[in-house]
């Protein structure tokens, strides 16, 4: 049985044009009919145009892809099916954006070798990355609450009587239910608001209504 050539196009959105990516394996060579789209995030793989794809895929097969990440979310992933279609499949894979990407039969070892280790430093480096912004990120969050900034949404201001009724909570002497309906919110919010009013004044909860 001869070889086929599939191209597989995704989009994040149904509003994306895939028309870039078409373009891309007919000039490839990729037979109309071999050009799988799927419009779908993705943010997993349960994605029924690649699965379908992948069953179909067969040993000596070359599947083109625009760019690596149309493989995966991430390099964990896309590391995870490099190793399926190239190693356990048998597929051949090629990708436009990176030639060095390229595993088909005419390349001797040598070449396959050199995509394996492109790939491998390419999720070195966004894993690098990643924990790069991951750090940055705790360290802003860490000198902006330093220096009293306030972070996440905006807090709702309370009405008018709530001081005075998360006083009489804090006591006893009514219920979330109760102070939530005269002031208009709902209840965990009261108890949650009414909670940090307590303790930023040292209040100790007196034995009483929820």
């Amino acid at each position: 049985m001869s070889q086929k050539t599939y191209g597989y196009v995704r989009v994040s959105t149904r509003c994306q044009r895939e028309d870039r990516q078409v373009i891309a394996m007919r000039e490839f060579g990729v037979p109309a009919e071999h050009i799988v789209v799927e419009k779908q995030s993705g943010k997993d793989f349960n994605r029924p145009v690649y699965l379908r794809l992948m069953r179909v895929l067969k040993s000596g097969d070359v599947l083109v892809v625009k760019s690596i990440d149309r493989l995966g979310r991430n390099y964990t992933e896309i590391l995870e099916q490099w190793a399926c279609l190239t190693k356990e499949k048998g597929v051949a894979v090629v990708v436009l954006d990176m030639p060095l990407l390229d595993t088909r039969g005419s390349r001797d070892l040598t070449g396959i070798l050199v995509a394996d280790i492109v790939l491998q430093l390419l999720s070195y480096v966004a894993q690098t990355e990643r924990d790069y912004i991951r750090q940055r990120q705790a360290e802003g969050i860490a000198a902006a609450r330093e220096r009293g900034v306030h972070l996440g949404r905006e807090r709702i201001p309370m009405p008018e009587r709530f001081g005075e009724l998360a006083e009489a909570w804090w006591h006893g002497r009514v219920s979330a239910v109760q102070a939530g309906q005269e002031l208009g919110i709902s209840r965990h919010t009261f108890q949650r608001r009414a909670r940090e009013w307590g303790e930023e004044r040292g209040l100790a909860r007196q034995a009483g209504w929820c």
